[in-house]
């Protein structure tokens, strides 16, 4: 009897190590079947490492190339965090400071804040004194900035050292905007006159204008043309006697539909770039639309609307009960150089500074048209409120109407 119970005890081990060996073998095998899955999930996750990590790289190539200068900025923020934080100042203004007094920004009575800046040259510098004296008489502050070289000659006028000025050689007024009436310079300002020099005010206040604008609530506007102007582009800028401010134009002519049914420029939320007038927060989206290296700005009235801090039907519209005459002057590259050939010089071709302007424009129209579409069809975050409204088949339509008229006028 103990004989056999003790045999029993010795296969006990055996047989625990036999469990034990198929136990390890069947875990063994179990491993060896995940193995395949473990290996599908790590190449899953390493894909989406991967693709997060390019995603992200190329996303900072874009953001480089857009902000070349991003890597100074974050330069300046680093070197500005040695500064206690109250006192930064970060914006700035154009106001004229006194050696002795104080200066009108310290001067509590003070109130209004308003901009008006031009490009001017000599040639017109009758028109710009009346225009300058009505605005500073209404306590704008003026920056003119003179494109043809000549800044002495303005001296003699009572205003000049009132006046910012600031010279350029044949620039225009949109590269004067870039780059001298950046958002952080113009804060204080409450509307921002970005005009052309060939402006007739006789009918025109600056303080009356803004109280309409205001009551109207416009964020973006021009004052009506004069129907006796020499050079009207767009309808819906022509001064109706019968309004105090318009935001549509009803037209049937030619290829030119505007209706009530209309939603896009030239026929309703549109002003045009001789003479717009923007608010602070217009400015600061107008502003980065304006590209760097196309200095004539066409094409830039067609997308100001995108900037009007809502309904551009609503928020865009000129004001008729105070209106400009457009005289139509250009002086901007120099008049027209056509001499007629004497008998001795007629191989001699002559040469139109003013065509070449026109061409340059027009090449840069169409670039700032390709830039736009480029960038709606990248960036994939952002909505286009008017995407059903198509304005550059309007303004495709008048620019060739537009031409069709040069055409005839220089052939007479």
């Amino acid at each position: 009897m103990f004989m056999e119970t003790s045999k029993s005890w010795k296969w006990l081990p055996k047989k625990r190590n036999a469990l034990s060996d198929s136990g390890f073998q069947g875990m063994h095998a179990y491993r060896l079947k995940q193995l395949p899955f473990m290996a599908i999930v790590c190449i899953v996750m390493l894909f989406v490492v991967y693709r997060t990590t390019n995603y992200q790289y190329l996303q900072t190539e874009i953001e480089e190339d857009l902000h070349p200068s991003n890597s100074v900025k974050e330069m300046s923020l680093e070197r500005l965090y040695s500064l206690p934080r109250g006192i930064i100042q970060s914006r700035t203004d154009l106001e004229l400071s006194s050696l002795w007094s104080k200066s009108r920004t310290e001067d509590d009575s003070f109130i209004n804040h308003n901009l008006l800046a031009m490009a001017v040259g000599i040639k017109q510098k009758h028109n710009v004194d009346t225009i300058v004296n009505k605005f500073l008489s209404e306590d704008f502050t003026v920056i003119l900035f003179h494109y043809d070289g000549n800044m002495n000659g303005w001296s003699d006028l009572d205003w000049s050292n009132r006046a910012i000025h600031v010279m350029a050689q044949n620039q225009t007024k949109w590269w004067f905007a870039k780059r001298f009436l950046h958002p952080s310079m113009v804060s204080i300002y409450d509307y921002i006159f970005l005009w052309d020099e060939d402006l007739g005010v006789e009918n025109f206040s600056p303080g009356r204008y803004l109280d309409i604008v205001k009551s109207e609530g416009l964020e973006i506007s021009q004052p009506a043309l004069d129907p006796n102007s020499t050079d009207i582009h767009h309808r819906i800028t022509v001064r109706n006697s019968k309004k105090k401010v318009h935001r549509r134009v009803f037209e049937d002519r030619g290829s030119m539909k505007c209706s009530s049914e209309s939603r896009a420029p030239p026929c309703t939320g549109w002003v045009e770039g001789m003479a717009p007038v923007f608010s602070r927060a217009a400015w600061n989206c107008a502003w980065h639309l304006i590209q760097n290296d196309l200095v004539h700005g066409w094409g830039l009235d067609f997308k100001f609307g995108y900037c009007a801090q809502g309904d551009r039907t609503r928020k865009v519209g000129v004001v008729d009960s105070e209106y400009v005459l457009h005289q139509g002057i250009q002086t901007l590259g120099g008049a027209s150089e056509k001499k007629i050939p004497s008998s001795q010089e007629s191989t001699k071709p002559t040469f139109d500074m003013r065509s070449w302007v026109r061409r340059k424009s027009t090449l840069e129209l169409q670039i700032f048209k390709d830039r736009w579409e480029k960038a709606v069809e990248e960036d994939r975050s952002w909505v286009d409120p008017y995407e059903k409204q198509n304005s550059w088949s309007l303004f495709e339509q008048d620019t060739r109407r537009h031409r069709r008229r040069m055409k005839r006028s220089r052939s007479l």
